[in-house]
């Protein structure tokens, strides 16, 4: 991977209904979406990696896509019923996804897990969809804007907050022979 690697969810574009649902502080959609897309333009250089964990945009993705910086992989979430038929502005499109970051395993996916792949060693597990209501379990964390001020999150962020959070609950330790 060349560049920074970010991780976000739930930026929700377009989605007028989302500012009332989620008490964002923004006045209008046009305002919540110019003023994500510009933080994420200040941050994202166009050489870095974002995964993006899902629910994107709610209509017009290619719009939004082609205005922000980043290679963006998209993690299917619950509004990305379209992305199929945008698929080629992202660099992949997958329902899941697991990277190897200096060496740690993290999975990816809109929904928050009670256990993942390699939970059991504790490897971590990245989320969406509960727009910072849902408390992580273990080596977890809600990736989504409106967990993180509204800002994408640097894998250097991701990994100090894994540090500070507890084992998984699942953990199997190994046992010196």
């Amino acid at each position: 991977m060349e560049g920074k690697v970010w991780f976000t969810a739930d930026t929700h574009f377009g989605h007028t209904k989302i500012i009332e649902w989620c008490k964002r502080p923004y006045k209008s959609v046009e305002e919540m979406d110019k003023m994500i897309m510009h933080y994420w333009n200040q941050l994202i250089n166009p050489e870095d990696t974002v995964y993006h964990l899902g629910d994107f945009a709610w209509r017009h993705i290619g719009r939004y896509v082609e205005q922000l910086n980043g290679n963006i992989h998209l993690i299917r979430g619950s509004h990305d019923r379209q992305i199929g038929n945008f698929s080629h502005h992202f660099v992949t499109v997958t329902d899941l996804n697991r990277v190897v970051i200096e060496g740690n395993v993290i999975i990816m996916c809109h929904y928050a897990m009670r256990v993942w792949q390699a939970s059991h060693f504790n490897s971590w597990q990245l989320f969406g969809h509960s727009h910072g209501r849902l408390q992580p379990t273990g080596k977890q964390w809600d990736v989504g804007v409106d967990n993180n001020k509204y800002l994408p999150v640097p894998y250097s962020r991701i990994a100090h907050i894994m540090h500070s959070q507890p084992d998984n609950p699942n953990l199997v330790l190994k046992k010196e022979e």
